[in-house]
């Protein structure tokens, strides 16, 4: 009788707690969010658009953000030398003999995704839109690199397709966007945000953990301040120290401190916690080219880190929304 009582109660628990995923995870995963819209495996294919960036261009400065690789966060993604139709293909090539699937999502991944003209930007998303079982357009770019004609259109195509905009923000706290070489605003992120949303396209903020002098606090003050905007989701990201970055210059000038595995998990878990419930968790750790990777070599071992997360959350008994306002 007892033993029937308590697995009762472990699964009530459960379903309050674990609501938005489908593998027992403490956080509402990506995965979850996908098969739910879509009642199918959705895989996300990464296309390197040949896109530059207003931070390396001169518009807003040069050399791009401090910890930003040669590729622009298009490690994994496909080669610009082909065309966004070849690449799709090698890149789903190779990705469905670990994850079949009938349904994809094409994600413009290196640097920034909307600093072009209208023109450019129709014939490359149009491009991948007409490929079989396309059935949405991830667009990482920045804040300050959508214009209003650019708006305009995105309000038109997010309702031919699923369409999420990827802002990286990385912290909102203005010393550390100084030292990073960001080249915007926390006001000018802010307003981006509401201009997408009121156009109602779904948008996802990237943040990095770890950046050069930040505390703890800190960064749960990040996490604080998009939990307040008007998002539907969040890629977590640890800070990679490459080579031939200037922040590999810095940190070995420097010595700044670079997060231990346990600290990053104890940091991400409280992020957790803070954030509102439905907010979808699209990335909770970084994913570093390990030729590249100097620091922290523990990024290395992805799963076993993700595995760790999960323990602790369990261990603490915690899930994310805990403490969200």
């Amino acid at each position: 009788m007892y033993f029937f009582y308590y697995m009762i109660q472990y699964y009530w628990l459960v379903i309050i707690m674990f609501k938005y995923s489908l593998d027992n995870k403490r956080y509402h995963t990506l995965n979850y969010y996908l098969k739910n819209k879509f009642n199918d495996k959705v895989i996300k294919i990464s296309l390197n658009g040949g896109f530059t960036c207003p931070n390396i261009d001169g518009t807003k400065g040069y050399g791009g953000c401090i910890y930003c690789s040669k590729s622009g966060s298009g490690e994994h993604g496909g080669n610009p030398n082909d065309n966004l139709t070849t690449q799709f293909n090698k890149v789903k090539e190779v990705i469905e003999k670990k994850w079949p699937s009938n349904k994809y999502i094409a994600y413009f991944q290196a640097r920034t995704n909307t600093y072009a003209s209208l023109d450019i930007l129709k014939e490359k998303y149009e491009e991948v839109l007409k490929i079989d079982n396309v059935v949405g357009l991830f667009i990482a770019t920045r804040c300050d690199s959508i214009t209003e004609e650019t708006l305009d259109y995105l309000e038109e195509l997010n309702k031919r397709t699923f369409l999420v905009i990827e802002l990286g923000l990385q912290t909102i706290h203005e010393e550390t966007s100084k030292l990073i070489n960001r080249g915007h605003s926390l006001k000018e992120f802010d307003d981006m945000v509401k201009k997408l949303r009121e156009r109602n396209i779904n948008v996802v903020i990237h943040i990095i953990n770890g950046l050069p002098y930040e505390t703890e606090e800190m960064m749960l003050d990040t996490i604080r301040h998009i939990n307040s905007l008007d998002i539907q989701g969040v890629k977590i990201h640890m800070l990679n120290i490459c080579k031939d970055t200037p922040i590999e210059t810095l940190y070995y000038k420097e010595k700044f401190h670079i997060l231990t595995k346990e600290e990053y998990i104890d940091i991400v878990i409280k992020q957790l916690e803070l954030l509102r419930e439905e907010i979808v968790i699209h990335r909770i750790t970084s994913d570093p080219d390990k030729d590249s990777l100097i620091e922290p070599t523990w990024l290395l071992k992805k799963f076993c880190l993700l595995n760790d997360i999960d323990k602790e959350m369990k261990k603490r008994n915690t899930y994310q929304g805990k403490y969200a306002n």
